[in-house]
């Protein structure tokens, strides 16, 4: 495995997905000029609305998301990971909301449905019910092993609060982990860049986290701050609140190093996992 530099991007996704498309390509073509080798849409990439609309263009969507990745992945001999959108789940009433990472080649590596849902009452009045047009996964995220580049872990949003599935991602073999998300603004400023150094510090492992920013529709804003982490928990870039990218080195040595440092995960009680 050589070191490379990943990309976590950063957008403001909307209503409509044509636009999305757009405005994508146009941050995925950046990072991959700058040398970006492993680069990651955040969650709900090509859709941010209403959630009867999203319903309605789920078959759509689906189908237009899965092109879309292909297409970039080859176009930019890029290995892309697309951290969320909608695919039917097959009642009519709810979709699976899907990340997939596709290796430059257009070949789908790994695919991961959502199994933490989002059903929240927060503070600021907004409430999130995330399994009323949502169907959970059924399976646990995967791990895959990215010719040339690391171990890679997946991962969407909400998944982040809950530690013991990066314990499985890393007992799987996981060196990078991938948490795509749209954190609303208002956990965001206390709980985001938290939990993301904290996954990387207990599982010494990078994360690579891409972001939704900024207003979307009606109330709904997101908290931005796509970042890159090193095992240490260093931030190694930050997208701020702006459309763009977080980009940083991934040193695989660098986490051999750290996990020999700090050898938390060998220290486990064995009685305990």
């Amino acid at each position: 495995m050589s070191d490379f530099l990943a990309a976590a991007l950063q957008l403001t996704s909307t209503s409509e997905p044509e636009v999305n498309f757009s405005v994508a390509e146009e941050q995925i073509e950046l990072a991959a000029r700058r040398g970006a080798e492993l680069i990651g849409l955040p969650e709900n990439f090509a859709f941010m609305g209403d959630d009867l609309q999203r319903l309605e263009l789920s078959s759509q969507l689906a189908e237009q998301c899965s092109n879309f990745l292909v297409t970039m992945a080859r176009r930019y001999q890029v290995v892309l990971l697309g951290g969320g959108y909608p695919v039917p789940s097959g009642d009519g009433q709810h979709t699976f909301n899907r990340a997939e990472l596709i290796g430059r080649d257009g070949q789908l590596l790994a695919r991961y449905d959502k199994i933490h849902l989002f059903d929240v009452d927060l503070p600021d009045g907004n409430t999130y019910q995330e399994s009323d047009t949502s169907t959970p996964g059924q399976d646990l995220p995967p791990v895959v092993d990215v010719p040339g580049l690391c171990r890679v872990g997946l991962s969407i949003c909400y998944d982040v609060r809950f530690p013991e599935l990066y314990r499985h991602l890393v007992g799987a073999g996981a060196e990078l982990l991938m948490i795509p998300a749209a954190f609303t603004a208002f956990t965001g400023k206390d709980h985001w860049q938290v939990l993301l150094q904290a996954r990387a510090i207990e599982n010494t492992a990078y994360v690579i986290a891409p972001a939704q920013t900024g207003l979307h529709y009606g109330r709904r804003q997101s908290h931005g701050h796509a970042m890159v982490i090193d095992p240490w928990g260093t931030v190694l870039a930050d997208a701020g609140v702006l459309q763009g990218a977080a980009i940083a080195p991934i040193d695989n040595s660098h986490v051999e190093r750290t996990r020999a440092q700090m050898p938390s995960l060998k220290h486990r009680h064995p009685e305990m996992f």
